[in-house]
């Protein structure tokens, strides 16, 4: 997705607003609108935008579970059975 594609100005976007709310629905794709010839402001359609959210969650989880096993096998963590032994003798919780 190219963003030059879609830049206009805030006043293209309030004069027109029902037809630019309409292309983002159909494309997808976001509008960044400028101010004085300044981008400022990026507006997207709502199922895009949790679809980039979800994206994101999911490549976060990713990252995270990659370097927690990295750091495992390098030794720097422990089997979740001790750490779960700890936690319930810690706080006194029978089994």
């Amino acid at each position: 997705m190219n963003l030059l594609q879609g830049i206009r100005s805030l006043t293209e976007f309030q004069r027109n607003s029902r037809q630019f709310l309409q292309r983002l629905k159909e494309t997808r794709n976001p509008l960044v609108l400028t101010v004085n010839g300044k981008a400022e402001v990026v507006v997207q359609n709502a199922e895009a935008y949790q679809s980039l959210l979800d994206r994101l969650e999911r490549a976060e989880a990713i990252a995270a579970i990659r370097q927690g096993l990295a750091e495992f096998e390098g030794g720097e963590g422990r089997a979740a059975r001790e750490a779960l032994e700890e936690l319930r003798v810690k706080h006194d919780i029978s089994r």
